[in-house]
């Protein structure tokens, strides 16, 4: 099908915080940027505004009645009346025209390629259901002709990404948590749990939690920093009315989420408000100049991965205390995971538990994660939990593996390829990706 050195797959995973795109065979990916995008009702627009903002910003994508902005920059500048939109729900491409916008994006802008000459593998989540997979082929072969495609699951990544065939993934990303037991390369579907609680759950709780004690974040367009002597700034508030609701949290989670990862880390034991109530301070400079000490809320925050019931002590989460007292912290869920498996294979699931993810990047998590496990397992298992000691291959295992399988010699017969998906149409990848 392919000569192994000749091919130059590319490795795009549409995450539910950032999209990683770039070259099989390379260690990091080439291109990472958010994966949501900006969209403005055309009927908001006035001509004036488009003759204004000629000069600053990439022209955007029309679509239909709305534009959209896709990519760091585009979304880094603020414009009147745009909302921003993600195309995943529940982890679950729910909008294929942002996704395809998305994509048009990472082929266009980032990696400066023709989909026609690459083979594509996409990582996608192990909740996908048919229709997604069939749809995704679709649209690769159909709108952008790609020569061959791979779709392999975010867990099986992760655990080739380390070099084992078995073990259980906790991946802990944006918006949800799941933990994936693989056998062989294979995803175990009935065993695998997942919660909704993310990495973007945990900063709207930090930014209510701040807000609570008098902290306010200001997002970076609103205000601008002016110099009154050499050295010395004084910073003057913008206002912008049109700024939707959207656009704003998302800003404001930008540096909540910045905040979250310098600051805080999960405590070695469950949280209680009186013994970490004399914890000291440790200060952080927000971007409009002003120092806020952040206490208890560093390892508050992480805990509500290990006990959601936290959330309820959170004013102004109260549309999440429902969820969260439904949902299991993370060590039970490991727990419900790995006895849903055949007896056979605990052993060995146990002794590799693998971290991945962004929000599986916060300090201390792994040491809290084992200990956690180790009270409450069996005692004949042993209990490991690895991650990679490099932070960038701790949030891009599930690219990395990516890379590392589409660059694999053996891996080229296994593509789904142009004239297989002629044949024998969509339905076809069910056999050829399990």
């Amino acid at each position: 099908m392919y000569g192994g050195d000749e091919v130059s797959a590319i490795v795009i995973e549409l995450g539910s915080h950032t999209c990683k795109a770039g070259y099989a065979g390379e260690d990091a990916p080439k291109s990472v940027f958010p994966s949501v995008v900006g969209s403005i009702d055309q009927m908001d627009i006035d001509d004036a505004n488009n003759s204004e903002n000629s000069g600053s910003a990439p022209e955007p994508k029309a679509k239909g009645k709305n534009k959209l902005y896709v990519g760091n920059q585009a979304m880094g500048f603020r414009r009147d009346h745009m909302e921003v939109l993600s195309p995943l729900k529940d982890g679950i491409v729910a909008d294929w025209e942002i996704a395809e916008n998305i994509w048009d994006h990472t082929f266009k802008e980032c990696l400066l390629i023709d989909p026609k000459e690459h083979p594509m593998l996409l990582a996608e989540p192990c909740s996908n259901t048919q229709q997604q997979r069939e749809k995704a082929a679709e649209i690769m072969f159909e709108k952008y002709q790609v020569p061959a495609l791979f779709l392999a699951k975010n867990a099986v990544l992760t655990s080739f990404a380390s070099g084992r065939v078995t073990s259980l993934v906790v991946d802990s990303g944006g918006g949800s948590t799941a933990i994936v037991p693989v056998h062989d390369g294979f995803v175990l579907q009935k065993a695998v749990a997942s919660s909704p609680i993310g990495g973007e759950f945990l900063t709207d709780c930090l930014i209510k939690s701040l807000e609570q004690k008098g902290i306010t974040i200001k997002p970076r367009y609103s205000f601008k920093r002016k110099e009154v002597r050499p050295g010395e700034f004084q910073v003057v508030d913008l206002d912008f009315p049109n700024t939707t609701e959207s656009y704003k949290l998302y800003s404001q989670r930008l540096i909540a989420s910045d905040i979250k990862e310098c600051v805080c880390r999960a405590p070695d034991t469950p949280y209680d408000e009186v013994s970490y109530s004399n914890i000291p301070m440790t200060s952080y400079e927000l971007p409009d100049g002003q120092t806020i000490e952040i206490g208890a809320d560093r390892f508050k925050i992480p805990d509500i991965l290990f006990n959601p019931s936290l959330v309820q002590t959170i004013p102004g989460m109260d549309s999440y205390a429902k969820i969260a007292s439904s949902v299991r912290g993370l060590p039970q869920m490991v727990l419900e995971s790995i006895n849903k498996c055949d007896v056979d294979i605990r052993r060995e699931l146990f002794s590799s538990i693998l971290l991945a993810g962004g929000t599986a990047s916060m300090q201390q998590l792994k040491e809290r994660l084992e200990k956690d496990l180790l009270e409450e397992s069996p005692q004949a298992a042993r209990v490991k939990v690895l991650a990679s000691g490099n932070a960038t291959e701790r949030r891009f295992s599930v690219w990395i593996g990516g890379s590392i399988l589409a660059s694999l010699g053996s891996f080229q017969q296994m593509w789904f390829s142009k004239s297989e998906y002629q044949e024998h149409g969509a339905s076809y990848i069910q056999r050829k990706c399990p």
